[in-house]
């Protein structure tokens, strides 16, 4: 798969799941490959600081749905990661799923993909939201594609947020260039 969105929301349909969905129908209507998932109906257990994966090179909590996420995201060319603003920062369901990538540094197996990073907010925090998702994307060695911050709170109000569906358009149109470069 080319492109992969993932919303960290537990909110299945919400304003961080549309956003990243704007972005991914854009890629979608230039005939490249998309898939999304939403963490909100996923299980996603915390990082305990095991150290066993330095050994074994994978997560070894093996009763959840990380795995099979984490399998997607080893064959896309481009994440998407969102998630909604709590408490000036990302939401701890997407907090989970980050730590246990660190089973995957070791050797840099999330090297050299593109990356953007998707947050939302009802008022204020996005920017902090938006460097632990960035931190996550550097440490794993991503190529940086952009970011969409957007304000919102009840389901449905982030399409009132006119810049935010316009650089999330725009960041589509990048993705889409990186992956049908003109000859």
């Amino acid at each position: 798969m080319k492109v992969l969105g993932i919303s960290g929301s537990m909110r299945e349909n919400g304003n961080t799941a549309q956003l990243i969905n704007v972005i991914l129908d854009g890629v979608k209507e230039a005939g490249i490959e998309t898939e999304y998932i939403t963490l909100a109906d996923k299980e996603i257990r915390p990082c305990t600081g095991c150290e066993v994966c330095k050994e074994r090179k994978w997560c070894v909590a093996e009763d959840d749905d990380w795995a099979a996420i984490m399998e997607k995201v080893l064959d896309c060319e481009v994440l998407i990661l969102g998630s909604p603003t709590y408490y000036y920062d990302i939401n701890g369901h997407l907090k989970n799923f980050i730590d246990r990538t660190y089973s995957l540094y070791h050797d840099r197996k999330l090297a050299g993909r593109k990356g953007v990073a998707v947050t939302v907010c009802a008022d204020r925090g996005c920017e902090r939201a938006l460097e632990t998702i960035e931190g996550f994307l550097n440490t794993h060695e991503f190529s940086y594609l952009g970011y969409v911050c957007g304000k919102g709170y009840a389901p449905g109000d982030i399409r009132k947020d006119g810049r935010a569906m316009q650089k999330a358009r725009n960041i589509a149109d990048s993705i889409v260039r990186f992956l049908q470069p003109e000859d």
